[in-house]
């Protein structure tokens, strides 16, 4: 397995969160971008993935271009993605968060994740600190920034998985409707099986720890 380690690496323009401390053991909390750039060549260069795929838009993200087009209507888009027999999901970002860049370069990278992703899921991309204004889920339009303090996100990246029955989320905002959630960057194994759990729907039957004890090994 190929690793990018981050011991004694700092930047003080830090703003991701590693996951990997609280359930996957203690992680590394900074590191520097353009590490990242190098980790990401150096693991393409090894398995031929494509280092690339993602591209850097106007606001500073990484963006994939299968990610969501939208006129940022929350429920008008999961209705879009229930028509396509897909699963919802929002995905937040900020300008300069390296394991937003990590998730792109290296996670959304691999054939297997990328695939089975795109395949299941529309995913869309807000901008934790963005001016667009949005509407919920409960009507009410705000600015992204504003919805990222309704929805308590905290962290870069953290992604939003909601049900695949609309009326589940009639009257609800987000963070209420929402079936788990990633708060931070996970090693690609997990990050696969965090998307496996959900469309499988795994979270009705078994616990998120006990199911990665079992997808990941």
């Amino acid at each position: 397995m190929i690793t990018c380690e981050y011991e004694n690496i700092t930047d003080e323009e830090t703003v991701g969160h590693d996951w990997r401390g609280g359930i996957f053991g203690v992680g590394a909390m900074a590191t520097r971008r353009n590490f990242m750039m190098v980790c990401a060549g150096a693991v393409a260069a090894l398995t031929g993935w494509p280092a690339r795929a993602a591209v850097l838009t106007d606001d500073g993200l990484y963006s994939e271009e299968w990610f969501l087009e939208s006129f940022l209507d929350l429920a008008e888009d999961l209705r879009e993605a229930t028509s396509q027999g897909k699963r919802f999901a929002i995905m937040w970002e900020q300008r300069g968060c390296p394991y937003c860049q990590e998730t792109h370069l290296v996670n959304f990278a691999q054939p297997d994740i990328n695939s089975f992703v795109r395949e299941n899921f529309v995913i869309l991309q807000l901008n934790m600190f963005g001016s667009r204004k949005v509407t919920d889920f409960d009507g009410e339009e705000l600015e992204e920034r504003d919805l990222a303090r309704k929805y308590s996100v905290r962290f870069s990246p953290t992604i939003q998985f909601f049900p695949d029955d609309p009326t589940a989320l009639e009257g609800k905002t987000g963070q209420e409707a929402e079936v788990v959630r990633i708060p931070g960057y996970l090693q690609p194994p997990h990050f696969l099986a965090m998307f496996k759990f959900v469309r499988e729907e795994a979270y009705q039957s078994t616990s998120l720890r006990d199911y990665l004890k079992q997808a990941v090994r």
